[in-house]
């Protein structure tokens, strides 16, 4: 049975972490706000189904077909107003965690030159995340990179993008240890350290709004190389005020596909969950050892976003992550679904040669950004795949595309 849009929204309110209502839209901005009409959405399962209860599927799941295994997306508008609040809360469930409610912190800040201090306050707690901002010669506004780590500022800030930095091991360390300003605020709770991360570039962004008129923040980018890349993901898949996600030589919990591994260190979810258990929620552990039980896959993620702009990077010889994976599975994959949706210039694919985080990974990417943040035509091809070709079989779905419009 087809239930009203609502209904989705009137299960529990740790759901998404607000309150639940006809306002939603104003309140969260984890939630697409795209298309219109009265659309009717499948009822969500609550609870959540379990490993054991998904079929194993070898290829990418069907991004369109909702939880239920039956019922399959028709047209635009329900993809935006039902599969995609669907897959945020699968992906909160099995993968993130769920991310606290905003709308219970007061957010603050200061600024002394380049350092812009954010302060958060909820549950009677506070905490603190220090960002250095690197602005362009000239008054501004500029759009914004903001990269969860390291980024050489020069070759942004000398296109007329500003770049800002924060030290993401003090928003939350790279450990079990629960240390950090996110632990300060939500210690206890089941939450991955990537969602914490993508928690503190959510509020230097705030703090960005709050004190530095140089910078528009309605045009932001997102970026982080590796574990950080599978954060910059997170971030831009929960929050629509980034008009681009960048995230780079991210591999399995990021862009790379769990279910094919074909390149790099064959990095997997059963050793990536060993070997940094801490980076997602407990909820993924009951798929170790049954990844193709998973109901989503990475071109999930990134489909999510849509129709917010994506450019995934993957060097050629990352000795690592899956770069041909994710080149030749994932981009493809989530491409159909941006191609769908009519928005298929909204997602490229960038294969530059080096190894693992080569910073050449960032200038291989600048044409696309400046094509989002500034506007600026390009005639990169960013669909181009070298010598490597999409792998159409991994999703065969993809030819047999919802015909509603």
């Amino acid at each position: 049975m087809r239930t009203k849009l609502f209904a989705l929204f009137a299960l529990p309110a740790t759901i998404y972490g607000v309150p639940t209502g006809a306002d939603i839209y104003d309140l969260i901005d984890l939630l697409p706000r795209q298309g219109s009409g009265n659309i009717t959405c499948p009822a969500t399962p609550d609870p959540m189904p379990k490993a054991a209860a998904f079929p194993s599927v070898k290829t990418m799941p069907d991004p369109f077909l909702y939880l239920d295994g039956k019922t399959r997306v028709q047209s635009k508008d329900e993809w935006y107003q039902c599969r995609q609040p669907e897959i945020l809360k699968l992906l909160q469930e099995y993968q993130y965690g769920y991310y606290p409610d905003h709308s219970q912190e007061t957010v603050t800040a200061t600024r002394s030159g380049n350092t812009l201090t954010v302060t958060v306050a909820a549950g009677g707690k506070s905490a603190s995340i220090s960002a250095t901002l690197n602005l362009p010669s000239g008054s501004g506004p500029f759009p914004v990179v903001i990269a969860i780590g390291y980024l050489d500022s020069r070759t942004y800030t000398n296109a007329g993008i500003a770049v800002v930095t924060f030290d993401y091991s003090r928003v939350a360390a790279d450990s079990n240890s629960k240390s950090g300003s996110f632990w300060t605020l939500y210690n206890g709770r089941d939450i991955g350290v990537l969602t914490a991360w993508a928690w503190g570039f959510h509020r230097v962004l705030d703090g960005i709004e709050l004190k530095v008129p140089e910078i528009d923040a309605k045009k932001s980018g997102v970026t982080g190389c590796s574990r950080l890349g599978k954060a910059a993901l997170a971030a831009g898949l929960f929050d629509t005020r980034i008009a681009v996600t960048m995230p780079m030589c991210s591999g399995v919990q990021g862009a790379g596909p769990y279910r094919y591994s074909l390149s790099g260190q064959g990095e997997n979810l059963e050793n990536s969950k060993s070997g940094a258990g801490w980076w997602t929620s407990s909820g993924i552990s009951q798929f170790v050892g049954k990844s193709t039980q998973l109901p989503y896959d990475a071109h999930t993620i990134v489909a999510a976003i849509a129709p917010r702009a994506v450019i995934l990077e993957q060097n050629a010889s990352d000795q690592f992550t899956d770069s041909k994976g994710t080149a030749t599975v994932t981009f493809p994959a989530a491409k159909a679904v941006y191609n769908w949706l009519g928005v298929g210039d909204q997602l490229g694919m960038s294969i530059p040669s080096g190894g693992h985080c080569d910073m050449n990974g960032f200038t291989d990417v600048l044409p696309f950004v400046q094509k989002i943040l500034q506007g600026k035509s390009t005639t990169r091809n960013y669909d181009d795949l070298g010598s490597w070709k999409a792998m159409p079989e991994a999703y065969p779905w993809a030819s047999d595309l919802p015909k509603g419009k």
